[in-house]
């Protein structure tokens, strides 16, 4: 039986883990072994950082709404619990959106926080 040395499968395989891996600083681009090892860290950073994503966003709508809210003469948690307290359900991220784009229904809602906590 004849040898098979596949020759030409490696050769894809490397190619295209370098195409992957290209842009990345030192060995990790052209050295197979540390390529790869640079390659599936890279995917387990991924996959953790989109989780992070989410976090990273609903810190940054925190921040934006209590901002807001202070310049109202309210904390965010002050807030957050008076509108819950009259019942209005919005989420974060429309709240600060609202705080950026649209300050007059920002302060309506304030209000309403306001009286619902009888301050």
């Amino acid at each position: 039986m004849p040898r098979v040395k596949g020759g030409s499968a490696s050769d894809k395989k490397r190619k295209r883990l370098f195409s992957i891996t290209k842009g990345y600083w030192g060995r990790k681009k052209n050295v197979y072994r540390r390529a790869r090892e640079a390659f599936l860290h890279s995917l387990s950073r991924a996959y953790t950082d989109r989780k992070k994503k989410k976090r990273d966003f609903r810190r940054l709508w925190i921040t934006r709404i209590n901002a807001a809210s202070r310049a109202q003469g309210l904390s965010y948690s002050v807030l957050m619990n008076g509108l819950k307290k009259a019942g209005i359900n919005i989420n974060r991220k429309m709240l600060s959106e609202l705080a950026i784009n649209d300050m007059a229904a920002f302060t309506q809602l304030a209000d309403q926080a306001r009286n619902a906590l009888g301050k």
